[in-house]
C-alpha cells in the first residue's frame, strides 16, 4: 500500500467513526471483527502464563475489544495519521486484554495484595549462604522504614506494587484510582525509604552533582 492509499484509508476511518447515526454504527461494526481478532490472538498468547482458557478467555477478548473500540472513538483527536489506523487502534485492544487478564489473576490469586511478607524481599537476592544473614537484615531494614515513615496509603501501594508484584494499573482498578495519581504515591514513598536507609547506612548517599565551570 503506497502513502496515498494509507492516508485515505486512515482519514476514512477517522471522518467515518466521527460521524453521527447510521455510518459511525456501520464502521463501528466494521472495526470491532478487526480488535476482536487482536484481542483473541493477545489473549491466546497470555492464557498460559495465567492459566486462563475457554469461556474467560473469550469474555475477556470481548470485553477488551468492545472497551478499545471505545476508547477509539473517545481518541480520535490523537491519531495522527503516522501509522495505519488499525496499527493504531490495535494498541488500545493489547492494552484491555493485558489488564483484563491482569485483573483475573490477581482476583484468583491466594495472596491478598496487601498481605506483607518481607521474607520475599530477601528471596529475590541471589546469594551465597554467608550473605544471607546480611540480605534479611537489609529487608527487616525495609519493613522498618516502611512502618515508621509511610502514611497508610503509602504503605499499601508500595506493599502491593513493589513487595507483591501488583501491575498498578490493576491496583487503581481495585482501589478506584488513576496509575498516575499511584504513580505518584508510589514515588513519594520510594523517596521516603531511600532517605531513611541512607540515614541507617543501608544505601550510600548520592554523590552531590558536578557543576560546570
Amino acid at each position: 500500500m503506497d502513502d496515498a492509499e494509507l492516508d485515505r484509508q486512515n482519514r476514512r476511518w477517522v471522518r467515518d467513526l466521527a460521524a453521527a447515526g447510521p455510518q459511525r454504527e456501520t464502521t463501528c461494526a466494521e472495526l470491532y471483527p478487526l480488535l476482536l481478532r487482536v484481542a483473541h490472538a493477545e489473549a491466546r498468547r497470555r492464557a498460559p502464563v495465567l492459566k486462563l482458557d475457554g469461556p474467560e478467555l473469550e469474555d475477556i477478548a470481548h470485553q477488551a475489544a468492545a472497551d478499545a473500540l471505545m476508547a477509539v472513538t473517545e481518541r480520535l483527536d490523537t491519531f495522527r495519521g503516522e501509522a495505519r489506523f488499525t496499527t493504531w487502534a490495535s494498541k488500545f485492544v493489547i492494552f484491555n486484554v493485558a489488564t483484563r487478564m491482569n485483573r483475573h489473576f490477581w482476583r484468583r490469586h491466594e495472596v491478598p495484595y496487601e498481605q506483607e511478607d518481607w521474607s520475599k524481599i530477601a528471596s529475590r537476592f541471589d546469594v551465597s549462604p554467608e550473605d544471607e544473614a546480611q540480605v534479611r537484615e537489609f529487608a527487616a531494614a525495609i519493613s522498618s522504614a516502611v512502618e515508621e515513615n509511610l502514611s497508610d496509603r503509602q504503605r499499601l501501594v508500595f506493599v502491593a506494587t513493589v513487595l507483591n508484584g501488583m501491575p498498578i494499573d490493576v491496583l487503581a482498578d481495585e482501589l478506584g484510582s488513576t496509575h498516575n495519581a499511584l504513580y505518584k504515591v508510589l514515588f513519594d514513598a520510594r523517596k521516603k525509604l531511600r532517605v531513611a536507609l541512607v540515614a541507617n547506612g543501608y544505601l550510600p548517599a548520592e554523590a552531590p552533582a558536578v557543576r560546570s565551570a
